[in-house]
Order: structure tokens, then sequence, then C-alpha cells
């Protein structure tokens, strides 16, 4: 296999690179004001910042900071692209651009359009933008539009498009998540009823034991695992479980701790490397041998579990041989495994995409659930589960109602005081399929990469091309505006999160609520604040509606109404005076109660699974690089990995022995709906299994979609190699 770059995650090649980005931005002391301020992080959802610094945890712990925050602050710092820029360039020359290229441009400082037929982006000015799309959405039904958000923008923001649109009469309203986490909300609200993690911060400071499934922290969360080598050397133990054996998983130098940047740290003590897409299996197995040592909480499943019986039979009754099979990890390895969960008191389970970018998502999330129910380990301190959010305020969109379907209390709220239905609407994809059928014609994106994201790029593509108006609030291009703009697309330059000039509000994945002050300098232009945009968008659309949007100008008046509508979210009402931010209510379970209509936890039992591959295919998953945040990419190199380039196809040395293949020999990767010629990188992967990276290789991700969640299987891909 490649060598990697570095000997360990993080440590002097991460410092090295962050004072390297630092001078790109103007200087250490320019970037230090800017992650310093009182603004929350704007990368991945573990939450940092706020009012207690920008490099603060909410447990009041400095300095905490890393890569991925360093990155998209300077990415922010760029300069205004000249409206040059696009006389000189054609769409058709941007559609060959790499997402690395494009993010290396700089932030977007004017409103942009192209028609049908354009050959290049034209200048055109706020107000005239806003009519078109105003138009658009006055002449189009509300059930042919569709709105969707990242995870990038504030509760107010978020909060007041998804009031517009269901105002307008759309319940076609969905986030970023419906590719991503959906998966987690789906089973941990049967199980809960509650969609979110069930613990905070410090129950991390409280576990001997983590299992991590499926997730890749040392690339997309490195504060995570700050927490897990804390964890490590209080005496506890760390489970990780991925296919591909990741360098920042096995050992990490946190450049805070000063033993550890020197000498580095261990992050694992046990490294279960699974059949992609065998995670059901492999967890079924522990639970297995959890029973086999009469190691479970029984006085906990007895007075506050429904369903354990069933689950325990299938386990039992489930046959080691057939397990072993499916999963690929050895019997003694399983047993390794079983003696650290037994041994454990206090137990996490923590996970992201690697579980639920499967046809059987919200199946693993179930048995790993299970898994943690047989040893006690929900709804008490130090224990619990933790799906670890890639994007920063992607559950705090959610929790203010951006998705098809509400929560009840919301939706009586809103109804009751102004009048606004809340009926449920398309999820992602079934948005998608309706744009490609001619259902569509006006799309609302406020943030992200839709086209991007979406498995298929080629039919992706097609359907986002059928809609007669794309509009994009955005902070810089991107090739979903390229690939996925429609026959009018409109792209509306925006403030960063940091950059607003009134306080905003986002929710870490400890459903814990920041406020972000804002007022950091953003380029020259002619840049709106999310909300300010909203709010000029409704004065044209809904002048007489029933929500009073010209009074939503100020983000406090939107935090008032949020507090009387959204669950959990009274506090906010008071933050603006208070500057106290707050644990969501009603989320994180300390004691076994649940929010249930029976107030206990709710356990079924997943099938394996269908993802089979036939003789001479392979198992692919898409997978991110660490220089990388979702589908924006920094630097071509993967320094953890040892690849250079992002055009590989990464396999076990075996595999490529056997088809006869060298390090660097190119090939062409075949899925049911695409291809790709890119070269052989070596990895350390079970024999059979193959990794590519997201989102460059979605297009050889089928539309095979997770029936409960609509979760497209980014992660259980079919694919024969050729040489």
């Amino acid at each position: 296999m490649p060598k990697p770059l570095v000997s360990a995650g993080g440590g002097f090649a991460a410092l090295r690179y962050s004072l390297r980005k630092a001078r790109e931005a103007g200087g250490l002391l320019k970037v230090y004001r800017r992650m310093s301020a009182k603004n929350a992080c704007k990368t991945c959802a573990v939450g940092m910042g706020g009012q207690k610094g920008g490099m603060v945890n909410e447990a009041g712990h400095f300095p905490e900071v890393c890569k991925k925050s360093i990155q998209a602050s300077v990415a922010d710092m760029q300069g205004a692209i000249p409206e040059s820029f696009f006389q000189d360039h054609s769409i058709a020359e941007l559609e060959r651009w790499s997402p690395m290229q494009m993010e290396q441009i700089g932030r977007l400082a004017f409103p942009l359009v192209s028609a049908e037929g354009d050959t290049h982006f034209h200048r055109i000015g706020w107000d005239e933008a806003l009519d078109q799309l105003s138009v658009s959405l006055s002449n189009s039904s509300p059930e042919s539009t569709f709105f969707y958000a990242s995870g990038r923008s504030s509760n107010e923001a978020g909060f007041l498009m998804q009031t517009l649109a269901r105002a307008y009469g759309s319940a076609n309203i969905h986030n970023c998540s419906s590719y991503c986490h959906q998966a987690s909300g789906v089973v941990l609200s049967r199980m809960l009823g509650s969609g979110t993690a069930t613990v905070t911060l410090d129950d991390m400071d409280q576990a001997d034991l983590a299992i991590v499934a499926g997730a890749n922290p040392a690339s997309n969360h490195p504060r995570l695992i700050v927490k897990l080598i804390e964890l490590r050397r209080r005496g506890g133990k760390v489970i990780v479980i991925n296919p591909l054996k990741e360098l920042g998983l096995v050992r990490f130098r946190v450049p805070s701790q000063v033993k550890s940047m020197l000498f580095g740290s261990d992050v694992s003590d046990l490294y279960l490397q699974p059949h992609i897409g065998s995670d059901v299996a492999l967890f079924k197995a522990l639970l297995k041998g959890v029973l086999e040592r009469d190691a479970t909480d029984r006085v906990f499943l007895a007075n506050h579990v429904e369903g354990w019986e069933q689950v325990e039979a299938d386990a039992q009754a489930a046959d080691w041989a057939e397990l072993i099979q499916r999963c690929g990890v050895g019997r003694s390895e399983i047993e390794r495994a079983v003696d650290a969960i037994v041994e454990a008191k206090r137990g996490l389970a923590l996970w992201a995409m690697g579980l639920t970018h499967h046809q059987n998502g919200c199946d693993n999330i179930q048995a790993l659930g299970n898994l943690a129910a047989s040893r006690g380990w929900i709804g008490k301190p130090g224990c619990g589960l933790m799906p670890i959010r890639g994007h920063s305020n992607v559950q705090g969109i959610g929790s203010v109602g951006f998705s098809p379907a509400v929560k009840r209390v919301l939706a009586e709220k809103m109804e009751r005081a102004y009048g606004i239905p809340s009926a449920v609407g398309l999820d992602t994809y079934g948005s998608m399929k309706a744009a490609l059928a001619g259902q569509i014609r006006v799309a609302v994106m406020l943030g992200g990469n839709l086209w991007g994201s979406s498995p298929d790029l080629e039919w992706a593509g097609r359907a986002l091309r059928e809609i007669d108006t794309t509009a994009y609030i955005t902070t810089k291009l991107n090739p979903g505006q390229i690939h996925g703009r429609g026959k009018r697309n409109l792209l509306f330059p925006v403030l960063a999160r940091d950059e607003e000039r009134q306080a905003t509000t986002q929710e870490s994945m400890f459903n814990y609520v920041r406020l972000s002050e804002g007022g950091q300098s953003g380029p020259e232009g002619e840049l709106k604040s999310e909300v300010e945009l909203v709010c000029a968008l409704a004065a044209r659309l809904l002048p007489q509606g029933p929500f009073p949007f010209d009074e939503m100008t100020s983000h406090a008046a939107i935090r008032k109404v949020i507090a009387a509508v959204v669950p959990g979210y009274a506090a906010i009402g008071e933050i603006d005076r208070s500057g106290e931010e707050f644990q969501v209510a009603g989320r994180t379970f300390h004691e076994p109660r649940f929010n249930t209509e029976s107030g206990k936890l709710r356990l079924t039992v997943p099938p394996f699974g269908a993802f089979e591959v036939a003789e001479g295919q392979f198992r692919l998953m898409t997978l991110r690089s660490e220089g990388q945040f979702n589908t924006v990419v920094y630097e071509e190199q993967d320094l953890y990995r040892g690849n250079r380039r992002r055009d590989v196809v990464m396999l076990n040395r075996w595999d490529c022995e056997s088809l006869g293949l060298g390090e660097f020999d190119p090939v062409t990767v075949e899925s049911s709906v695409g291809k790709m010629t890119v070269v052989v990188a070596f990895a350390d992967l079970p024999p059979g299994n193959a990794a590519m990276y997201y989102p460059e290789a979605n297009v050889l991700v089928p539309r095979d979609i997770d029936p409960e969640s609509g979760t497209p299987a980014f992660k259980s891909v079919a694919v024969r190699i050729v040489k």
C-alpha cells in the first residue's frame, strides 16, 4: 500500500498546513482573530465556539481547534471573484473544473444568472434576481417546487425559509441529512422518541468504552479524537469498526497536548474490519457473544425495554459460521471485542455514514442500538447513542422544521398561531425523481451542493436541468451550480455565518445551542444576509401572507418565534438578553425514561440485509479524505492514506495481485450506472472490498435507496474492475 505521508493523524503536518493556510489568508494574526471570535465552528457538528470564544468547547476547554476549522475559515476569507472571470470562462469550461478548482477561485460577490442557451453567466442586480425568482414561484404551483438546505446556515435563516415555503404552500422541504444521517433519526425516533444523540459532551468524559462504527473522526471530526484519547488514558477502551484501516484511528498527535504532539497517542485498542455492508451480521455476532457470557443488564431490559425477547431469541438462534462468513471478522477478534464490551460499565456507541449509507442503513443503526441496550447503556450518565453529525448546523436546521415532516407540536403551534399548515412533502430523493419527471418547476437551495451529494451523477444532472428555475443561495461557486443548473439558474451571494451583521444560533450534535456574534469582515461586494434575502423574497411573493415576514429582518424577533413554537427551544427567546447558550430540552437521557408512548425503549429485530455481489465483483464504498469537507475539496492529496491524487480506487494488495495489477496501474471501475478510469492504490481493506473518493465516485453509485430513510446506498456499490 502507499506509504502515508505522515506517521500519525494530526501533529506537525497539520500545524504546518495550518500555518501555510494562514499565510495565504493574510497572516496568522488575521486568521487567529477570525478563529477566536465568538462564533460557532463552521465545520463538523461536534460544535465549538460561541460565547465562550471560537476555540472553546462547551466544557470551557481551550484551545480546541482543528485543521477542518481552519480550512473552512480560510476558504471564506478569499477575495471576491471579479466580473471578468465570468466573461472569460464559459459554462462549458466550468463543467470540466474539479471541486478543488471551483473552491479556490474565491467568493461570489454579486448575483448571477444564466438562461437556457446562455454560454456564460451574467451579472444581475439583486432586485431583478429576486423579482425573477418571485415570478417563477408565483407562476408555479406549490406542489411543483422544492426547498433544500445544507447545514451551513443558521437556525434563524432555516426557520424563516421553511416558514416561507409552507406559507407559500409547498411541503417539499428537506435538508442534507436526507442523504447522510436520516437513518439515524428514523431509528432513534422509533427507539427513544427523539431523533438525536442521547448524550452530552460530559458523558464522553465518564465513559469507559467507545464503539466507533462506520466513522473516521480523525479526518472528519478531529476534536472527537481528543475525547477518545482521553478515554483511553482513563483506562477505558476504544473499539473501531471500519472496513478500511485508517491511520488516524490507529495513532494521532494532538497539537494541544505536548506529549501527544511529540510522541503520538494510540486511538484504538481493537480495530475490526468487516466486509462493506455486513454491519448487522457483526453487531449480531457481538450481541450473541454478550448473551453467551450472560452479561446483559437484565434489570434494565426487564423494566425499561420493549421487544427485547425477540431480539434475544434472534441473536441466540443465529449461527456463528454464518455470522462470521457474512461479516468476514474472525471469531477470535469478535471474542476480544466482546471481552471489552462485557468488562465496561459505561459504554458509548458512535457512528457516521459508514452505517447509514446502505440500503439497510436503518437496520444497521437498530442492530448497534440493540447491542448497546443489552448492556443497559442507554438512559444513564456516561452511556448512550451518538450519531456523529458531519455538518455544523445540520441538526439545528432539522430542529427548526426544515424537513418534509415536522414534529407534531411545532406543526400545531404554527397552524394555531399563523394559520400555516404542515403537510408532509417529498424528501430529497423524491424531489429529484419528480424533477426528472418534469414535475418540479422551481427549486430553491439554501447552501449545499445537491447535485454532488446525489447518487448517479448523470441522472442527478438531468433531473436538476429539467427544472425551469433553480436558485442557489451561496457563498462560493461549486460544481452543483454548474451541473445542476435549471433552465434559468440564479446565484445569490450571501454572508458566511461569522460575517453576519446580527447574531445567529447553531446546534451541535450534542443538542447544545450556541450563539454566534458574526461581525467578521467579508469580501467587497453585494453580499446579503440569508435572513435579509428571505424577507426580501417574502415581501414579493407573500406581501399579505399569514406570517409577519416584514418584522423578521431582526434575528432576535425570529428567535422569539422559534422559542414559542420549536420543542425544546424555549431558552432561545432570552439568549439575546442573557447570552446563555443551552442544552435542548427533552433529548438527552440520563435516566431510563424515554419519550415513547410507554416511556420504554423500543427494540426490533433487523434482518441481515440484501447487499450481495456477484462473482468477480467488488464491494465499493465512497469516502472523504482529510483534505475535504463534505463535497468541498481543499486538497487533492490525502495525507493519511498516502494518495497524492483523487482519481484512485483503493484495493487490497492480494486482490491487485490476483487481477495482475500493480500500484498506479490504470483501471476502469464499472457499476450498473456508470464507469470511471482511475489508477490503483493499495490499501488495508478486506479482500473483495474497494474504496473511492466522494463526490467524484458518485457517478458509480446506483439509485438504491434505504426504504425507511430514503438515503442512497453510497457505501454499498457493486463494481467490476477492468485492467
